[in-house]
């Protein structure tokens, strides 16, 4: 054994919170004989923005908060690794760490957007001795095995999907490390923040909710086995992923693809067994072809960098914005005069969750019918998404603001969608149970 592989190694959770499939843990533990493990809850995360919020709100910071507590118990019981949590920085926390236990190489999952990479650039330069190792570890297709460099990602989603299907192929899951010896386990306990600590109100779950699922790791393997082995609802998927209510109409696998208690290569080698043993048809292809769209908005962001976040967006495109706060509060609070985006706007403010339809359509209402400052109500759905995924979220709301991939610039009409997709008026009965809807 090589001496360094006596050094201790840390490996940084992020938005990667499981043991299998998670390539920072299986290289930590295998060049290392003590490794440790670190997540922080920063606190910048749960300030306020400029635009009167909280960037990160309590539906999704609940469901941080059950599925750190599950990584924390899994890594123990499983690995004989002890995950430190701490309410801080991270930049300001791990030197601490790196000196308290002689750590020589940090692991973590590559981020490249702005606010994440600035947080690594200064903990590198505060450690310049430390071996920093980062991988691309949240892609269904790896940026080494597409047919494009970042600069080449194609405008249109079509193109990129036909050329991607016919050249790439998915890699295998990591297996789960070896465990440690029991001497790896630290003495130091960690007190995992509750919502309070985090400057949030506690909340009971909403029994209209269409997404009330714990989080964490054991949680999102629960979910796969009900959709997909249990109820086989994963064979009905490409009819029913339009749905508003309920738990079955979709997946509901992105709260746990977006903080990594599951990952995108996970759900697609289930995919592929289901087809083996059970059916392969339009709705499990339908399943895997969401996986690319979300691939997808990964690669834009790492082609276009902060544009993504601008005003003008990807298409550089100057229309005219307005910013009124007042029309925010109305759309916020579901008080337009489309009952249907008022359904889901009063639908996301209970329960943090929002069908992909009902997303669409309250974002072409914001951008396109009010000319509202698109990036405002990005950062509302930022701050109430349980799902919440930066490179999803962002592309999206340029996509359907007139600013993103979209060829066709696309404009929603609220009240067609309302009659296709809710001719009963059940959903908005169910979110808006008064006088407004008869």
């Amino acid at each position: 054994m090589h001496k360094q592989s006596k050094k201790t190694g840390l490996v940084w959770f992020r938005n990667d919170l499981r043991l299998y499939d998670q390539q920072s843990l299986f290289r930590a533990s295998e060049n290392h004989d003590r490794v440790i493990a670190l997540y922080c809850f920063d606190p910048r995360h749960y300030a306020q923005t400029s635009y009167g919020f909280k960037k990160t709100e309590r539906f999704r910071a609940q469901f941080l908060i059950e599925s750190v507590q599950i990584l924390q118990k899994n890594l123990k019981a499983r690995l004989n690794i002890s995950l430190l949590i701490f309410h801080e920085k991270p930049e300001l926390q791990i030197p601490k760490l790196v000196q308290d236990y002689d750590v020589k190489a940090i692991y973590s999952q590559k981020e490249w957007t702005a606010e994440e990479f600035a947080v690594y650039k200064k903990l590198k330069s505060a450690l310049p001795t430390v071996n920093f190792q980062s991988y691309f570890d949240q892609f269904l297709y790896h940026p080494n095995d597409i047919p494009y460099t970042f600069k080449e990602i194609p405008a249109v989603y079509t193109q990129f999907r036909k050329k991607l299907e016919k050249t790439s192929v998915v890699r295998k899951c990591f297996t789960l490390p070896r465990k440690k010896e029991n001497a790896n386990l630290l003495s130091t306990t960690s007190k995992i923040p509750s919502l309070q600590d985090l400057g949030l109100e506690d909340f009971k779950k909403d029994p209209r909710s269409a997404f009330p699922f714990q989080g964490g790791e054991d949680a999102a393997r629960q979910r796969i086995d009900h959709y997909f082995c249990e109820s086989k609802k994963l064979s009905q998927y490409k009819k029913t992923r339009n749905g508003l209510l309920g738990t079955d109409y979709s997946s509901k696998l992105s709260a746990w693809l977006a903080n990594g208690s599951i990952s995108a290569r996970q759900i697609y080698w289930e995919v592929k067994k289901y087809e083996e043993k059970i059916e392969k048809n339009q709705s499990t292809y339908w399943l895997i072809f969401e996986l690319i769209w979300r691939d997808y908005f990964k690669y834009i962001s790492l082609k276009h960098g902060n544009a993504i976040f601008k005003l003008q967006g990807i298409k550089n495109h100057n229309l005219k914005w307005k910013n009124n706060k007042e029309v925010f509060e109305i759309w916020k609070n579901g008080q337009t005069n489309q009952d249907f985006v008022n359904a889901n706007m009063k639908e996301i403010a209970a329960t943090g969750f929002m069908s992909n339809r009902g997303r669409q359509n309250v974002n072409s209402f914001w951008a396109k019918e009010l000319l509202q400052d698109w990036r405002v109500g990005a950062a509302y759905l930022e701050s109430m998404l349980i799902d919440y995924d930066v490179h999803s979220n962002w592309g999206n709301w340029m996509y359907n603001s007139g600013v993103g991939n979209d060829p066709r610039d696309r404009k929603f009409n609220n009240k067609s969608q309302a009659e296709r997709y809710d001719a009963s008026g059940k959903y908005r009965q169910t979110w808006l149970q008064d006088s407004l809807f008869s």
